[in-house]
This record gives C-alpha cells, structure tokens and sequence, in this order.
C-alpha cells in the first residue's frame, strides 16, 4: 500500500495528478478541501478560500498542524489500496505523515500567470477573482511561522517528488509515471 500526498502551488495541477492518478493508476483520493467543505456544510457556512482556510487554520490550532492529514491518513489506511491525499498544505502535515512510513511527497508548481488562467477556467467556489486576489491569496499561504496555518513553500521543499506543469498533460503524465511506482 501506498499513500502519497500532494503539495503546491494554487492552479498548479493538483487535481489533474491527482485525476491521472486514480484513473490510470488505481489509486483512492482524499481531499483536504474535501473534508472542509464537509466542515463547513454542517456549520452552515459559506464555501469560498478564506472560509476553508479560516476553518483549516481553526481545525489545525484546537487539534494540531497535522489533524486533517492524520484524519485522511486513518481513513486511507481503512482502504487498504493505494491512495493520495490531496492539498497537504502545512509541515506539521508532511512531518506526522512522513513519520508513518509507506508516504511520499508530490509537489507542483507552474508559473503563476498559467496558474491563474487555469483557475479561470477551471471556475469552482473559489476561483472567481482577480488576478490581484490571486496573487494575494498565494502571497498568504506560501509562508508562515506558525505551524497551523498554510507553508507551502516549506512543503514543497519537503516533498520526495517535484513536477513543473508549465506543458500539456502529456508532459505532466510523463513526470508522475518515472515516479509513481518508485
């Protein structure tokens, strides 16, 4: 059994490793943002980025950096196959998930105008903004000292695997599978 989490950067391609991943290689996904809009939904809340990050954060500092990801891992280990977690957005996340064996890192970035073009299109809850707005949301959550609230840089740099998705799909399959099975 495997259990692989993934990182990155907003639009970056997440969710198209993480699509190619169940489709072509067989694994189960569990999402971060999953699990939060699920919070939210009983709470009677409003889904948009800073609600699922405010709630995050919330969630992170009552239980700990790592909750939501210990909280998906306990799930996956349930299955018994191969699974991703997707959005690991702290460090607490990747150390209490790299201290349980059997887990490896993705990371992917893109250059940020791609990002945000893509978001465009892709259009979910929380893609209507501006550019601005993007670039102003990554801003938060690409750094931080504390350990509840979003690091992505300092995942990234902690992951096993890195990807750039600046190409077609094509290119970004030929990454993940030189790595999947590894």
């Amino acid at each position: 059994m495997k259990i692989i989490g993934i990182t990155g950067t907003l639009g970056a391609g997440k969710g198209t490793i993480v699509d190619y991943l169940v489709s072509k290689h067989g694994f189960t996904h569990y999402s971060v943002r999953g699990y939060l809009i699920g919070v939210l939904q009983k709470r009677g809340m409003e889904v948009n980025r800073d609600t699922l990050t405010q709630t995050a954060n919330e969630l992170r500092a009552q239980n700990s950096p790592s909750f939501i990801a210990e909280e998906l891992y306990l799930e996956a280990m349930k299955s018994g196959k191969n699974c991703i977690i997707e959005s690991i957005r702290t460090v607490g996340e990747v150390n209490a998930l790299q201290a349980k064996g059997g887990f490896s890192l993705y990371s992917v970035d893109t250059d940020r105008r791609i990002r945000y073009d893509r978001i465009v299109l892709r259009a979910s809850e929380t893609d209507h903004i501006s550019f601005d707005t993007f670039a102003a949301n990554e801003e938060r959550e690409l750094s931080s000292s504390d350990p509840n609230k979003q690091n992505l840089n300092a995942c990234m740099q902690l992951a096993d695997f890195h990807f750039t998705n600046n190409g077609t799909f094509d290119d970004l399959y030929r990454q993940i599978d030189a790595v999947v099975m590894q």
